[in-house]
């Protein structure tokens, strides 16, 4: 028997409470995983509010780090002992004990602590394949990033100006701006104060930019586009401000011949080879010091509800966790 936080129904974060679970015995391919750190994304919101949904009741949370307890038949790859972090699909973080599917297991390195890893997993993950996959960003390049500030934006910032960018970012205080202005951003725009669109055609010189990596959603979708250059990239990646609505694809064409996509790190990361290079690179541009995790807010598990009205309301930077 563990602890674990547990969704009856939709709703606010009061809908997140700590009941006692029986965890089971790991089957063929599965790991017993004790949690040291969970972190928390805005995915998680997405799955307690309902917006994704899911079947009732759910566990939400999507990466940890922790240590192998126990490995089913069949499990080569991991023994019991190992510290070991990961991102999933399936929901189910928010806890003391999980089992899960041995082959979305990273080992981590003896430089990287829980802490740091479970604050880092599916953030720097999602970073990896934006900037190598998605759209890969080359030296030389202006980029825009929307939240700067926020856990993605400042990796994101950091890993961006490693590649050689130049980096435009949109933050919500003078505060952020600082802060992601020691992360790698070199133009941080404070949307609330400014037009961001034309402050990026003042900075690139009215050309725009080949690629908007947009996290935010519906308040950030339309300008985004505007701050593209013909035949650039929209990456959609995340809904911080609510789902875009419906639009009609022809207006791509008169804003010059634009892309959009809406990628999720799960289909990036589905194959295990994928996974692993992405965690290599992740896991080496942090050891480097190129990339530092900024694990700025931390909760205990029984707290989770706490952790997501700080999510929510803006006011966090960098990475959040549970701490089990």
């Amino acid at each position: 028997m563990g602890y674990a936080i547990r969704v009856h129904e939709t709703g606010g974060p009061e809908t997140l409470r700590l009941e006692q679970v029986e965890t089971g015995r790991p089957g063929p391919g599965e790991v017993l995983l004790r949690h040291r750190a969970v972190g928390v994304n805005y995915i998680d919101t997405y799955h307690r509010t309902g917006l994704y949904k899911l079947p009732l009741p759910i566990t939400p949370g999507v990466e940890g780090a922790g240590e192998v307890i126990e490995v089913g038949p069949g499990v080569t790859d991991v023994k019991p002992g190992d510290r070991v972090a990961y991102i999933s699909q399936a929901p189910g973080a928010y806890c003391e004990e999980r089992i899960i599917a041995a082959d979305r297991l990273v080992a981590l390195p003896d430089e990287i602590g829980f802490e740091q890893a479970a604050g880092m997993m599916l953030r720097g993950l999602t970073v990896q394949f934006l900037l190598r996959s998605a759209f890969r960003v080359e030296p030389g390049m202006t980029i825009l990033i929307h939240a700067a500030a926020g856990g993605v934006g400042l990796i994101a910032c950091q890993w961006a100006k490693h590649l050689g960018a130049t980096v435009i970012g949109t933050v919500g205080s003078p505060e952020k701006a600082d802060l992601a202005r020691r992360h790698g951003c070199d133009h941080p725009i404070l949307y609330r104060e400014e037009d961001f669109v034309a402050r990026v055609k003042e900075i690139t010189g009215g050309k725009g930019v080949p690629v908007v990596y947009d996290g935010v959603g519906r308040d950030t979708f339309e300008g985004s586009l505007d701050c593209l250059r013909p035949r650039g990239f929209m990456i959609l990646f995340g809904a911080a401000s609510g789902p875009v609505p419906p639009f009609d694809l022809s207006r791509l064409a008169g804003k010059g011949s634009l892309y959009v996509t809406r990628p999720t790190v799960f289909t990036y990361m589905a194959d295990r080879s994928d996974l692993l290079a992405a965690a290599a690179e992740l896991f080496e541009v942090v050891r480097s010091g190129a990339v530092e995790i900024a694990t700025s807010q931390r909760f205990p598990l029984k707290d989770a509800a706490e952790a997501h009205r700080a999510l929510e309301s803006r006011k966090t930077t960098g990475s959040t966790i549970l701490l089990t």
